[in-house]
C-alpha cells in the first residue's frame, strides 16, 4: 500500500519508499563489510520486523540465514510493563554464531536489551542490532544498534512494519498517525 492511500490518516510522511529503500541497500552494505563470510544469523523480531528483513535479506549479497522471534512487554497495555514473555520461540540454534537482531524501531530498549541478553546467555559468539528507525528521546534502557535506519521523533508512527490496532504495517513509507485517528479508541478493538 503505498503512503499517499493513507495520507488523510497521517499529519505528516517521515519517510518515502525511496528513502527507505535507499537506506537499507546502505546498511546492507555495511553488514556485508562486517560479515564478509556471510557468517551471521537474522534474527527477525515480530510482528514489525517482518518487512524490514525481508527487504534486507533480499539486499544481501550473500546467504541470508534467518529465523523470527516474537516476544510481547506490553501485554492488553499500550505501555510495556517491562516484563518480557518469549510468544514465538527461534528454530535456530545460536550458540556459537553470529547474531544480528533485526527490529522496525526501537523505542525504549527495554525488549531490544533483554533480548541482547537471552541471545547471549544462550551462547551466541556475537549479538548486535540492527533496528529501521530509533526514537532516542525515548530511551529508557540504552542498547547499542549498529545499523540504523533513522533517527525519529518521539511521535505515533505507522507505516514500513509500524502499526495502529495491526492497521498500516503495509504501509510503503513512513508517517506519523494523525490523532484523530486514535482519539478514544480501544487499539484491541
Amino acid at each position: 500500500m503505498d503512503i499517499e492511500d493513507v495520507r488523510s490518516d497521517l499529519s505528516e510522511v517521515l519517510f518515502t519508499e525511496k528513502q527507505i529503500t535507499d537506506r537499507i541497500a546502505e546498511m546492507a552494505r555495511d553488514i556485508e563489510r562486517d560479515y564478509p563470510k556471510g557468517d551471521v544469523l537474522l534474527v527477525g523480531v515480530l510482528k514489525g520486523a517482518v518487512i524490514l528483513m525481508a527487504d534486507l535479506a533480499r539486499e544481501l549479497k550473500f546467504h541470508a540465514h534467518i529465523d523470527f522471534m516474537a516476544v510481547s512487554s506490553y501485554g492488553a497495555s499500550t505501555q510495556s510493563s517491562g516484563v518480557v514473555k518469549i510468544n514465538k520461540d527461534l528454530d535456530t540454534e545460536v550458540a556459537g554464531k553470529n547474531v544480528l537482531l533485526i527490529e522496525d524501531i526501537m523505542d525504549s530498549g527495554l525488549t531490544l536489551s533483554w533480548l541482547v541478553n537471552n541471545m547471549m546467555a544462550r551462547g551466541a559468539a556475537s549479538v548486535e542490532v540492527c533496528a529501521m528507525f530509533r526514537k532516542p528521546e525515548a530511551v529508557k534502557i540504552p542498547v547499542e544498534v549498529k545499523y540504523v535506519g533513522f533517527d525519529i521523533p518521539p511521535a505515533f508512527v505507522v507505516g514500513y512494519g509500524l502499526d495502529y490496532a495491526e492497521n498500516y504495517r503495509n504501509v510503503r513509507g513512513l508517517g506519523v498517525l494523525s490523532p484523530h485517528v486514535y482519539e478514544g479508541a480501544d487499539p484491541h478493538a
